[in-house]
């Protein structure tokens, strides 16, 4: 007690210090105040100095962003529930925009579109805070897009080559298998430098937590990152979700490391917009959509980019879904969303009724990157793939009017149908390039004509052990080069005949299968 007098000396010396530079003053501060508030939208008055994009925070704590100026009234999209927020109620900026979490921290979580944790798990570290609305790289920043994204699927792989920087959309009916083609791109890169970055718009919770499980079950979780918006999920945090998702994956792109990012899906986004374009008093357009739709989605979408080495030669990969009505293509969103990416992904629902997944329509579908993008090896096995099995089509469906007399024909038509069965693949079961090469090589070279149909299933899912056994440094230099010659194409052949031979006695005997 004998050093009070002094304490209490410092602290009153303390004090008259602080009084003396005090700064004596009128202070002026922009306050708003809230005139209605329903659908997650608040009309608020009084805010004259607030910006677009800007975040506002509500008296009870409620924070939103600024998406309209008016003369009078300003309109915010509210990112928290509208629960306590009345008409009379005080707004204020903050001068600054939304911002989410990025960096190695937020790899192998589940959060929301501000990155809050939606798992459970304890609160992570970011590496920083970044705008979730960034300029797309400009032109001098880019380069060629030439690096391929192993998909695992044979049918993209090999006809519809996807590349790094690439942005290839997925459409089709609802439950044809959009998200799972997504999902089985993602599992695949278990074993690449890729990063991965899911997001949910609008999707049920269920549906997200069997892609979380699928990926991590199969794939490798710990690199992958999913923003999830529901459904029951505020206008708001839907309409921000793609624009966080972009933003966690361009931390890695801007650092010289590969990005994926999956948006499912992108018309759920659209009648989000529209949503809240209608409840913010926006003129509706075509669709009662509002004329800026195809804007916010071609400021989002050209942000996947391939860097140039100055600028760090990282890329970022976007695989927008979108749904269709009855698969009509040439509607608002979808016609949208085809201009704006490099190409697109197809299913159909005949063909998904059919029992052929994926349900890829090799006709409709398209990469405008194409085979510049491609493993030499697959692309010189895969040359007149699609070609072939187009001209198949064709011929199976005159076939349908009665019996085909010339063997050429009929032996192009048996071709093709083991082509379409080596296309079909089984959820969560992508291939490594060296099968997928083993596989086209050798459906190309005719080594499967004397297979049956019924047992293609079996030697698709038996040639990754037989190769491993019998062509292993093959498969090292495909997996490592991507290139394939001469004497590795006889290993590849000698690998798929033994195959072919060894399952067929079993086909042989019915019985004993």
């Amino acid at each position: 007690m004998k050093d009070a007098p002094a304490r209490f000396d410092a602290w009153l010396e303390d004090a008259r210090q602080r009084v003396r530079n005090a700064v004596l003053g009128a202070t002026a501060e922009d306050l708003g105040r809230v005139e209605s508030v329903a659908d997650g939208i608040a009309l608020v008055s009084g805010l004259r100095g607030v910006r677009l994009d800007e975040l506002v925070r509500f008296e009870k704590g409620q924070m939103g962003f600024v998406l309209t100026l008016d003369r009078d009234l300003v309109g915010c999209v509210l990112l928290d529930d509208t629960e306590g927020i009345e008409a009379g109620h005080d707004v204020r900026g903050t001068g600054e925009v939304v911002r989410v979490p990025v960096g190695p921290g937020v790899l192998g979580r589940v959060v929301d579109p501000l990155g809050r944790p939606l798992d459970g798990g304890e609160a992570f570290e970011a590496s920083s805070r970044e705008p979730i609305d960034r300029p797309a790289p400009s032109i001098i920043e880019r380069d060629f897009v030439c690096e391929p994204v192993q998909t695992g699927i044979l049918v993209l792989d090999s006809m519809f080559a996807l590349g790094r920087g690439q942005r290839e959309l997925i459409i089709g009916d609802r439950a044809l298998g959009k998200t799972a083609l997504a999902v089985d791109c993602i599992i695949n890169q278990r074993g690449s430098d890729i990063v991965c970055v899911y997001v949910a718009v609008g999707q049920k919770s269920s549906t997200v937590s069997r892609v979380i499980g699928a990926i991590s079950e199969h794939g490798a979780f710990e690199r992958c990152i999913v923003v999830s918006a529901a459904a029951s999920a505020a206008p708001g945090l839907r309409w921000l979700a793609p624009f966080a998702g972009f933003t966690m994956a361009e931390y890695f792109r801007d650092r010289g490391q590969h990005a994926l990012v999956v948006v499912d899906d992108m018309t759920k986004h659209a009648a989000t917009h529209r949503e809240i374009a209608l409840l913010t008093r926006q003129p509706p357009g075509r669709e009662a959509y509002p004329g800026d739709i195809f804007y916010v989605h071609a400021r989002l979408l050209e942000r996947a980019a391939k860097l140039s080495k100055a600028a760090g030669g990282g890329s970022l990969t976007a695989l927008p879904i979108a749904e269709l009505d009855a698969g009509n293509l040439s509607a608002y969103i979808p016609t949208n969303l085809i201009s704006i990416t490099d190409g697109q992904i197809v299913l159909d629902s005949k063909l998904f009724q059919e029992g052929h997944k994926p349900a890829v329509d090799i006709g409709t579908s398209v990469s405008r990157v194409g085979g510049k993008t491609q493993a030499p090896a697959l692309r010189a096995a895969a040359e007149t793939l699609r070609l072939d099995y187009a001209q198949f089509l064709e011929l199976e469906v005159f076939t349908r009017f009665g019996a085909v007399a010339d063997a050429q024909v009929h032996g192009r038509i048996e071709r093709g149908r083991r082509v379409r069965e080596i296309l079909s693949q089984p959820l969560y079961a992508p291939l490594r390039l060296a099968d997928e090469v083993a596989l086209v090589h050798a459906v190309q070279a005719g080594l499967l004509d004397r297979l049956p149909l019924d047992l293609i299933p079996r030697f698709r899912r038996d040639l990754p052990a037989w190769l491993d056994r019998l062509a292993a440094p093959t498969v090292a230099t495909i997996q490592h080069s991507g290139r394939l010659d001469s004497a590795g194409r006889s290993e590849l052949e000698k690998c798929a005949t033994a195959l072919t031979t060894a399952i067929l006695p079993v086909g042989k005997a019915p019985e004993a299968a």
